[in-house]
């Protein structure tokens, strides 16, 4: 039977385990050595010290600044007194005293180990580089899981499971998207169908979207259909302290990726490592996300006829930072839009998350899906679970329409904060605020159906609010229906003047709103006759759907810029006007519902709709004059 060789030590482990020995050696000697060879020395206290120097019996004393020691005169039968030790204390009067009693006296000499302290400082430092050097050594023996990662990819593999398994029926609301993807997951499938007639599949696919979309989850639903690998990472992961660690990350990933080919790479925020290297970024040739930038469109332009099968996705909400050399034919030469979703898609998303909860018999999913336009699929999926929580807390055992209704809520207004008590003054006013903007809403189109007056505080600073939900999808709005957006806000600091005769501070978020919306009507949608159809807003602009900040005005004359500040001023000022208006026409009902909800706090549904019914319009001319 042979016998099994052992393992041989590598010469520069042996070398390095016989330098830690010496060298501890040498350290332990230098510091135990004055109590293993050296005699012991009696201390005493100091005061004895001092009783002997006035006594006479001490011929010699040495002061060291941790330690005093000295001789006693020898006594009859004594060559020499006894040696003893005590611990200074401060004292000025000592050398004094020693002269008087005749004691000779000196500082204590240097160490005579010093020459010890000089020879370690030369051997520690190399001693830590070589234990350092030996923990790597030791560690990348231990195999590719242990080993130094610095450079290492930290993409999360994901690899077809049933029981985690996302396909395109996980994903709704999208449905643009997931025809223009299922073209990826046919060329992952059957590459040879395209290769045969020519086609040449892209390379990258940009997923572009506002935040919560589901540009990820739409991602993992490529790969579960595909059933190929999966690996995801964030933009931010690249870039490291270590310049150069982000290139050799993303030549880590491609170089995995192609192994288990065919595959997909999803990185996630790309704008973190693909900003413009012209918009002022980048500060020098060797700055981190610009190598790493630069290693991501190498490698991207590397891929060779053999490992075609690799595709990256990528997701961003900001595509316009993105540099024109990730944008190019051959690299992410297609753009996906992940957009919110319509009625239609709402109403799938949350059947697909509240088929995950228990749902009562009373639960209208398609009313809620008409109650949400704008929320995203992150949104639906948090509406639903705050219904949950709801439901939980109130210990039911399923979710109902009022638990969805009050989600609702709680995303758009904020938590209820009962404990913030009004005044009778301030509630009142609250009140009247609140149906001012109910009336003037109700009069007037394009602002949607009132469904819910409340005087019960909400979130950060709302004392109370007025929910208006839409009827419809709207993505186009007339002149006639932003000033009626505009007339709504004001409704309650126009319902204060008439009632009150005084305005408060409780709208000032409401003339925020109708100032941007004034401003964005001139500057933006050209809505006016004495600036005409012109753009003083830079860059591409959001419409007034969204939720994005108003980009800086333009460059413009001093004329062109009183002339913007006096068109906002009227079009405020006529909505203003408009509103006290209708209010002064409808003055009877403005008390009655605001007496009315002084008495219960809350008024919705039929009992709101019967009241808002009988609201007198105004015939206020809409045009700018």
């Amino acid at each position: 039977m042979p016998i099994k060789n052992t393992p041989s030590i590598p010469p520069s482990r042996r070398w390095g385990n016989i330098f830690l020995l010496i060298t501890g050696v040498f350290l332990l000697v230098n510091l135990l050595f004055p109590e293993l060879f050296a005699p012991p020395i009696p201390q005493v206290p100091y005061s004895f010290f001092i009783d002997q120097v006035q006594d006479g019996k001490v011929s010699r004393v040495s002061l060291g600044d941790r330690e005093i020691r000295y001789q006693l005169k020898p006594v009859e039968g004594q060559q020499n007194g006894q040696i003893l030790r005590t611990t200074p204390i401060f004292d000025l009067e000592l050398p004094k005293r020693l002269e008087a009693n005749g004691v000779e006296f000196a500082a204590a000499p240097p160490s005579n180990n010093g020459w010890i302290g000089s020879v370690l400082s030369w051997v520690i430092p190399p001693l830590i580089f070589v234990g350092i050097w030996q923990f790597f050594l030791r560690r990348s023996a231990g195999g590719p899981a242990s080993a130094l990662s610095i450079a290492k990819s930290k993409a999360r593999v994901y690899v077809e499971n049933e029981a985690t398994k996302v396909t395109f029926a996980d994903v709704a609301g999208v449905e643009e998207a997931k025809t223009e993807l299922t073209e990826i997951v046919d060329f992952l499938k059957t590459p040879q169908r395209f290769i045969n007639i020519g086609a040449r599949i892209p390379k990258g696919v940009l997923l572009v979207g506002p935040p919560g979309t589901g540009k990820t989850l739409l991602a993992k639903a490529v790969a579960g259909e595909a059933g190929v690998p999966f690996f995801s990472i964030s933009g931010s992961e690249f870039v490291e302290l270590f310049v150069g660690a982000g290139a050799a990350r993303v030549r880590d990933l491609f170089e995995q990726a192609k192994q288990k080919a065919p595959c997909i790479i999803f990185i996630d925020e790309l704008d973190a490592i693909g900003k413009s290297r012209a918009s002022g970024g980048f500060i020098g040739g060797n700055d981190e996300r610009e190598q790493t930038l630069n290693q991501l469109l190498t490698e991207m332009d590397g891929f060779s006829a053999g490992n075609a099968t690799v595709i990256v996705l990528a997701a961003t909400n900001r595509p316009e930072t993105l540099d024109p050399a990730l944008l190019r034919p051959g690299r992410f030469d297609r753009q996906v839009l992940v957009d919110r979703p319509d009625l239609s898609g709402r109403l799938k998303i949350l059947e697909i998350y509240g088929a995950k909860v228990k749902l009562g018999s009373d639960v209208d999913l398609k009313e809620i899906a008409t109650r949400t336009p704008g929320f995203a699929g992150a949104d639906l999926a948090n509406l639903v679970n705050e219904a949950a929580l709801l439901a939980a807390r109130n210990h039911q055992e399923k979710v109902t329409q009022k638990d969805l209704n009050e989600a609702i809520e709680r995303v758009v207004a904020g938590l209820e904060k009962k404990s913030r008590v009004l005044n009778d003054k301030e509630k009142k006013i609250v009140a009247y605020h609140e149906v001012g903007h109910a009336l003037v809403g109700a009069a007037l189109p394009g602002g949607g159906k009132v469904a819910k007056i409340s005087i019960v505080p909400r979130g950060m600073a709302a004392l109370g609010y007025t929910l208006q939900l839409p009827t419809e999808d709207r993505f186009l709005l007339d002149e006639k229906e932003l000033r009626s957006q505009i007339a709504t806000l004001l409704g309650g600091r126009a319902a204060e003047e008439i009632i009150f005769g005084s305005i408060t501070t409780g709208a000032a978020n409401d003339l925020q709103r109708a100032t941007d919306l004034a401003e964005r009507m001139v500057t933006t949608y050209g809505m006016s006759k004495v600036l005409g159809p012109l753009a003083y807003e830079k860059g591409s602009q959001v419409n007034f759907l969204g939720d994005g900040m108003m980009n800086p005005r333009r460059q413009v004359s001093d004329e062109t810029a009183k002339a913007i500040d006096e068109e906002v001023k009227e079009i405020v000022e006529q909505g203003h006007q408009q509103a006290l208006t209708i209010l002064q026409n409808n003055r009877e009902l403005l008390e009655s519902i605001a007496q009315k909800i002084l008495s219960q706090e809350v008024i919705e549904g039929e009992e709101l709709a019967e009241l808002l019914a009988q609201v007198k319009d105004s015939h206020l001319s809409y045009v700018n004059g």
